[in-house]
């Protein structure tokens, strides 16, 4: 087990560097960087709405959409709430359908869900990337969510899931093109990466390995496959990986191991550059919001037993011998805001977050693979 306490002085370490690095850089005029473990300049925008695809028996998926809003069009909207059947849960971080930041062409990230999860099962992640100033999609996989295990729906076979996040992004794609679409030219189409969880962690590897019958979708150019159950996929389909990725799992992972899984889908690829991030103690429901959503189902009545079957095992992520979930969260936000930022938005300073040296401040284990030389901490 990790002692939290030397873990917090460390990490105020951390924060007093980034401290000095950023007032060097507005003192030297430029932008000031916005730590990647925090919420960004922009407030957060979310909606909600459906996408079908005619080619696949008209399959239709609920798609959440999160996003960059300036500061004025934040003033006086409500907060978003997410629908857990059951319950709501408002959050303290995205808004109600503000109008979208028409600031520039946002980079798109699309999330993929665990196994029998929901588009928003990782809102902490979602919610900061949108604050950072990227547009975040997230289907629900008709047929493996949370609320097929109550109310069976459309058929799902594995081969679904790459289908349906490509299926997201060209619908993305068109919505930017439209000029009645509040998605009007707010996207960059030459900047799109996938992040996943668990199973939507094998999707993730899958939108570039290709699967079954689905080829790779050369649209993908950045991965953050989290905990992923790439078991599905070959060592030569992952070999073939060829867009920079960020392998995150967690120590006490008991479902998903990091060894094999994260070490397959970070050894295999031929992808430059590559990271690996173990984060320690950290459970496999550690990557999700799984405590605020038992919490809330728990205060509304509804048995811990039947919780257990419809989440999943809380434990894998709320224990507290593991992380704090908290603590995970940030982490998880540190290395996948910063990964993005300096791979998929193209800002070279958040390099400085991708080294060996400062993940001697992090409760993580770090590999990377930079040119042709492999190295870790």
């Amino acid at each position: 087990m990790i002692d939290w306490r030397a873990s917090i002085k460390l990490r105020m370490a951390e924060l007093l560097a980034i401290l000095l690095l950023t007032t060097a850089a507005s003192t030297a005029g430029a932008e000031p960087l916005a730590p990647p473990d925090e919420l960004g300049p922009f407030a957060v925008g979310r909606t909600t709405f459906v996408v079908e695809d005619p080619s696949r028996d008209d399959r239709t998926l609920t798609v959440d959409a999160w996003y960059p809003v300036d500061a004025d069009d934040a003033v006086g909207v409500p907060p978003s709430v997410y629908d857990l059947i059951f319950a709501g849960l408002p959050s303290e971080v995205a808004l109600d359908e503000p109008p979208v930041s028409a600031a520039e062409p946002y980079p798109l990230v699309v999330f993929s869900h665990g196994n029998n999860g929901i588009r928003f099962q990782s809102f902490f992640l979602t919610e900061i990337l949108a604050s950072h100033g990227f547009v975040v999609v997230a289907p629900d996989h008709a047929g493996n969510t949370a609320a097929d295990l109550l109310f069976p729906g459309q058929p799902f076979e594995t081969r679904d899931r790459p289908l349906d996040i490509s299926l997201v992004i060209t619908r993305m794609l068109e919505k930017n093109a439209d000029p009645a679409d509040p998605f009007f030219e707010t996207l960059d189409g030459f900047r799109i990466g996938v992040m996943g969880h668990s199973f939507g962690g094998f999707t993730t590897m899958a939108m570039a390995s290709g699967f079954q019958d689905v080829p790779p979708d050369p649209r993908v150019r950045a991965l953050v496959p989290i905990s992923p159950a790439v078991g599905g996929l070959s060592d030569e389909q992952l070999a073939s990986v060829e867009s920079t990725e960020i392998v995150i799992g967690g120590t006490a992972d008991v479902t998903v191991p990091i060894v094999p899984s994260s070490v397959r889908a970070f050894e295999l690829p031929s992808a430059r550059p590559r990271y690996r991030i173990d984060v320690v103690d950290a459970g496999h429901n550690s990557f999700t919001n799984i405590c605020d959503f038992f919490d809330v189902l728990l205060g509304a009545g509804i048995p811990q037993e039947f919780l257990e079957f419809l989440l999943g095992n809380a434990d894998e992520g709320c224990a507290p011998e593991l992380i704090p979930i908290e603590e995970a969260h940030r982490v998880t936000s540190l290395y996948t805001v910063a990964f993005l930022q300096r791979n998929l938005a193209l800002d070279p300073r958040y390099k400085r977050f991708l080294t060996p040296g400062l993940s001697r401040f992090e409760p993580v284990e770090f590999f990377f693979v930079a040119g042709n030389q492999a190295a870790s901490r």
